[in-house]
């Protein structure tokens, strides 16, 4: 369908993931004595990588230094995408279906480019997407609309044919407010609750396995 274009973010919506992010954090400060509040984690899960590492470091005390604590956490990461990640139900079928039917799609991500390669290529996704981007590669976050941006300047579509899949309440914030097109699926609470989706998104699924890629085009016809 020309004109039409599809930006997916990874973590939480393409692939589950988004428990062994949560648990990296927790598990880390508790292996250091530490306990995170909800407003830690609540804090955390707008942040870039960096911006994270440096307040477990700095307001939590974990680790020696901010640098530390990101190489903890990218240990224990990189090992997890590389073994243990796995697409969400239906995932994959939706993104082949939108591929048959011509639909030009991208992945944009605040996972750092490598884990992120290495994800999207073990689930199965990358021989159908135009790219794949990583807000390090622009340094910045999804709090700005620069990575979806970028992500569409390989797609050939403008803002307003061009739909943002997320599972986080505040990265809905940012595309709807920079003009794109917005689709959620529910996966935590943290990330963001059923009725802040609702709040947020013109097409919200609870799994994959309930929009199909002809559901999704009739809807975008409509």
């Amino acid at each position: 369908m020309s004109g039409i274009g599809v930006i997916f973010d990874c973590d939480g919506t393409l692939v589950d993931s988004m428990g062994a992010w949560h648990d990296v954090d927790r598990t880390l400060a508790a292996e250091a004595g530490i306990t995170l509040t909800k407003e830690d984690a609540d804090a955390i899960t707008t942040m870039s990588l960096p911006e994270a590492s440096a307040y477990l470091h700095e307001q939590c005390g974990l680790g020696a230094s901010s640098e530390d604590v990101l190489a903890m956490i990218f240990e224990r990461m990189r090992a997890f995408y590389a073994n243990e990640v796995e697409a969400r139900p239906g995932a994959l079928a939706f993104v082949q279906g939108l591929h048959a039917r011509g639909v030009p799609m991208a992945v944009a991500s605040s996972t750092p480019p490598d884990m992120l390669v290495t994800c999207v290529e073990r689930c199965g996704f990358a021989p159908y997407m135009k790219a794949v981007v990583s807000v390090d590669d622009l340094r910045t976050s999804k709090r700005e609309p620069a990575v979806y941006d970028h992500a569409r300047s390989f797609l050939g579509t403008d803002r307003a044919h061009t739909w943002g899949f997320e599972d986080a309440a505040y990265a809905l914030d940012t595309l709807r407010a920079a003009g794109f097109r917005t689709g959620a699926i529910y996966d935590n609470d943290i990330s963001g609750s059923w009725d802040a989706l609702v709040a947020r998104a013109e097409l919200l699924i609870p799994t994959w396995e309930d929009l199909t890629a002809e559901t999704f085009l009739d809807k975008v016809r409509a």
